[in-house]
């Protein structure tokens, strides 16, 4: 099962992208239509909310009286909570009962308006944002809900801002223009991305990435942090860091484009342990054996954000190495201009492979072996350089 979320501010037209998925056979489970049912007359919910507010929130039919109720929390956060802590919890148990219907090769997008504000993105394994200017988002609340410029501008200023939003986004669908517009991105997102996807998690396998060397990218440092949150999420209290390491975690450095991240936990027991966690999370055991010593080997899931993830235990002399490469190529120009140089002279192979499993055609095989041999060669020989920088100026992981 593929978990994906969806938000996106009031009026940039997420019940568009939502409907698009849905044709396309995705599981939608929309929080606000939960959070409206499980406060319906004669349930729990309601009679815990006027437990709480009194009558005054019941409109004469004995429903709530959602205009009363909102203008009582808006500027309120003391009673927001209050509500909060009564909705919440029962729009978690729905949504659990949804989830456990679902198939198990089923794409379930979550539509949650406050997915961002909540700081729920890593719990997905992807984040979709629907977005469109202020100006337009205004004018379609007043086309649409009739509702005046002064109010729609004061529910989007109390959202997430853009960069908050951005921040969370592993796709940003820019929804400014006709609804066929963003439309069309859905479509290709689902078949280029959302399907194949959904397989590889299913199916336990990494995502292909490409062989090409190409120029440092600086979104990579961004993706990395989007990333490292959902593994952190998966680790909690068995992990003692989770860094993003390697050429792509180095400015000015060109790189393949697949983040390589470590992860190092408490113990051997750990690393086992974590391993059905990380692959259900969308981080699957590699076929691989990996390059560094005593690591265990993952590979991302995700076609458009390829990965691979080493887990090491806390301690490892492995661990230590890659810290302190990344940061003393950070620290000196030289050394990552000659860097840069050994990798653009062996990094030679073209194309598509199936790096994380290692299928690969021979002759891309003897030039991988080539490249990584090149690379072990030359962090083999600067290897004390960089203990005497590290010695020098103090520096620990």
């Amino acid at each position: 099962m593929l978990r994906v979320g969806l938000t996106g501010g009031i009026g940039a037209g997420k019940s568009t992208v939502a409907s698009r998925l849905a044709e396309h056979g995705a599981l939608l489970i929309d929080a606000d239509t939960i959070a409206r049912d499980v406060v319906e007359p004669g349930t729990p919910g309601l009679a815990a909310i006027v437990a709480e507010f009194g009558d005054g929130v019941l409109a004469e039919d004995g429903s709530l009286d959602r205009p009363a109720m909102a203008e009582r929390v808006f500027n309120d956060d003391t009673a927001r909570s209050r509500l909060n802590g009564i909705v919440h919890p029962l729009v978690g148990e729905r949504t659990a009962e949804l989830l456990a219907t679902a198939a198990d090769d089923a794409i379930v997008v979550h539509d949650v308006p406050l997915l961002v504000e909540n700081n729920l993105a890593p719990s997905y394994h992807l984040v979709l944002i629907v977005d469109a200017p202020a100006d337009v988002r205004v004018r379609r609340l007043a086309e649409s809900r009739d509702m005046p410029e002064r109010d729609a501008r004061a529910r989007i200023a109390a959202q997430a801002e853009e960069r908050q939003r951005r921040a969370a986004a592993d796709v940003w669908l820019d929804n400014s223009g006709t609804p066929d517009v963003v439309r069309s991105e859905v479509d290709a997102l689902w078949t280029e991305r959302l399907v194949p996807f959904e397989a590889n998690v299913r199916l336990r396998r990494p995502a292909p990435w490409g062989r090409t060397l190409v120029e440092h990218d600086p979104v990579w440092q961004e993706q990395a942090r989007r990333v490292l949150d959902r593994i952190r999420l998966v680790a909690g209290e068995r992990a003692v860091r989770a860094d993003h390491v390697g050429a792509t975690a180095v400015v000015d450095l060109p790189a393949r484009d697949v983040l390589d991240l470590q992860l190092t936990v408490r113990s051997a027991q750990d690393v086992d342990a974590l391993a059905p966690a990380l692959t259900d999370a969308g981080f699957p055991l590699a076929d691989a054996v990996s390059p560094v010593p005593d690591a265990v080997l993952h590979g991302g899931a995700d076609p458009g954000r390829p990965v691979s993830l080493r887990v090491l235990v806390d301690g490892s002399p492995a661990a230590r190495r890659a810290l302190l490469l990344r940061d003393w190529l950070r620290a000196d120009v030289d050394a990552r201009a000659e860097y840069a140089r050994i990798k653009r002279e062996h990094a030679d192979v073209p194309g598509i492979a199936d790096t994380a499993t290692g299928a690969a055609s021979a002759a891309e095989t003897v030039g991988d072996v080539r490249y990584a041999e090149a690379k072990r060669m030359w962090f083999d020989d600067v290897t004390a350089k960089a203990d005497r920088w590290a010695a020098e100026t103090g520096w620990t992981p």
